[in-house]
C-alpha cells in the first residue's frame, strides 16, 4: 500500500505546502469578486454621475483578475482605480467607508465581505481539504499565506484552522510592513514560519498575482488552481502546474 507521501503528486524535494486561502481552499473568492464589483460599481456610478461620464461598471471577469485578486485590499483599489484612470488621495486605514479615499473604499469593501459571509456562510472545498489532510499525514509542514485580514476567522468557520502550522495574513502583512502579493514577501515568511527553504516549500495559488510571488520568490513548486478558467494565464504567470480542484494532485 502506498505511504501518504507517495499518493502526492509533487516533487520529491518539497517539505511544505503553502496555500492561498480564497479559491484555493475556501469558496471565498466568488464572494470577495461580488464585493469588490458592488462597492466600485457604486463609486463608478456616482463618479460618472457627478462629472457626467458614461457609467462603465467593474468586470468580474476581467477586471477582478487583473486587477485586485490576491492582492492587499488598498493595492488593490488603487491598482484598479489607475486602470481607469483615477487618482484618489490614500487617507488613513481608519478611514470610514463613505470616505473617497483609497482605504475608505478599502474598508468598504471589507464591509461588503463580512456581510456576505455573515448571511450567506462560507465553504471550503472538500478536494483541498482532503489534500491537506494527506499533506499533515504525510508529515509535511502547511501553512495558509492570504491578503485577507478575515484569513483566522474563515478558517474558523469552516471548521479547518487547526490543519495549519502557521498564518500569514493581511493582519501579518501590516504588523511587518511587508509587501503583498506578487512580491514574495508574504509567502517567504509562510516558509520560514514553519521551518524551510523557499526551495522546499510548494505554493497553491489561484490568482495571477499569487503565481507571480511563487515564482519571484524561488519556490520548488508552483500550482495553479483554475476556478474561474484562466490556466494559461497561471501558466504564463509562472505555474509549474495548473489544477482545477487539488484532489487531482492526490495519486
Amino acid at each position: 500500500m502506498a505511504s501518504a507521501r507517495e499518493r502526492i503528486d509533487l516533487p520529491p524535494q518539497i517539505a511544505a505546502c503553502l496555500f492561498d486561502l480564497d479559491g484555493v481552499l475556501t469558496k471565498t473568492a466568488v464572494v470577495h469578486a461580488h464585493a469588490w464589483k458592488q462597492m466600485f460599481d457604486e463609486f463608478l456610478q456616482k463618479r460618472a454621475e457627478e462629472k457626467g461620464e458614461e457609467f462603465r461598471p467593474f468586470d468580474i471577469k476581467t477586471d477582478y483578475n487583473e486587477y485586485v485578486d490576491g492582492k492587499p485590499r488598498y493595492d488593490g483599489v488603487r491598482d484598479f482605480l489607475a486602470s481607469r484612470g483615477i487618482e484618489l488621495p490614500h487617507g488613513e486605514e481608519d478611514d470610514p467607508p463613505a470616505a473617497e479615499t483609497v482605504c475608505g473604499l478599502g474598508n468598504r469593501k471589507n464591509d461588503l465581505v463580512l456581510e456576505l459571509i455573515e448571511r450567506d456562510g462560507v465553504e471550503a472545498y472538500e478536494g483541498s481539504v482532503r489534500f491537506v489532510r494527506l499533506c499533515g499525514e504525510a508529515g509535511l509542514h502547511r501553512a495558509v499565506v492570504s491578503s485577507s485580514a478575515n484569513t483566522k476567522s474563515v478558517l474558523k468557520v469552516v471548521g479547518i484552522e487547526d490543519l495549519f502550522e502557521a498564518v500569514i495574513d493581511g493582519v501579518v502583512t501590516e504588523e511587518r510592513h511587508l509587501n503583498g502579493k506578487p512580491a514574495p514577501d508574504t509567502y517567504l515568511a509562510g516558509a520560514e514560519a514553519v521551518g524551510v527553504e523557499p526551495s522546499a516549500a510548494a505554493v497553491f495559488e489561484d490568482a495571477v498575482s499569487g503565481v507571480e510571488s511563487g515564482r519571484a520568490g524561488n519556490f520548488g513548486h508552483v500550482v495553479g488552481v483554475d476556478r474561474v478558467d484562466h490556466a494559461e494565464a497561471l501558466r504564463q504567470h509562472g505555474a509549474d502546474v495548473v489544477v482545477k480542484d487539488l484532489a487531482e494532485l492526490i495519486r
